[in-house]
């Protein structure tokens, strides 16, 4: 007869299945709820549902959006600072008082700064802004005299040249962007 799973008995045994969701060491987990690491291995190995497994992923998810959602709220609240600032240089510069619209300019540009900073990472984390580094080559001079030496090459080949001209047509693209 089977054994019955010392972690499916467990009175926490919501806790214990939201640790291991967690990623939290079996060691950790069995001392705090005082079963064996190996009940604690198992219970995940065998009876640890799929839908908390792929719950985790959903949690993740949620986060990923709420993070986006954080992001656009602190581009708003920038967006907000800098319509203050001009509104109280406006002010400032209409009494004379330079100080004041100094010191309003600055938080001013501050806003700015952080406004930008946010539309980056908003834009990277969206995929519309891609920093890796591009490599042109087309107008390298190195390339075009290689380039013209293979082309000279070829047209007395022409068998070779169908068959690198072949070879070319098979390259992917959308790889190299």
């Amino acid at each position: 007869m089977p054994r019955t799973c010392t972690v499916c008995s467990h009175p926490d045994r919501p806790a214990i299945d939201t640790a291991l969701i967690a990623g939290e060491p079996y060691r950790d987990i069995a001392r705090r709820f005082r079963v064996s690491k190996d009940a604690v291995a198992r219970h995940k190995d065998e009876h640890l549902p799929a839908a908390l497994l792929t719950a985790q992923e959903a949690v993740e998810a949620t986060q990923a959006d709420s993070l986006l959602g954080q992001l656009r709220d602190l581009l708003a609240r920038a967006d907000d600072q800098y319509a203050l600032a001009r509104g109280i240089v406006g002010k400032a510069v209409a009494v004379d008082d330079l100080r004041a619209a100094t010191a309003a300019l600055q938080a001013g540009n501050g806003a700015i700064r952080e406004a930008r900073g946010c539309l980056e990472l908003l834009a990277e984390l969206e995929g519309e802004l891609d920093r890796r580094p591009m490599l042109t080559i087309i107008n390298n001079p190195e390339w075009v005299e290689i380039r013209t030496i293979i082309l000279a090459t070829l047209q007395t080949h022409p068998e070779a040249r169908q068959a690198v001209v072949a070879a070319l047509g098979r390259v992917d693209t959308s790889a190299v962007a």
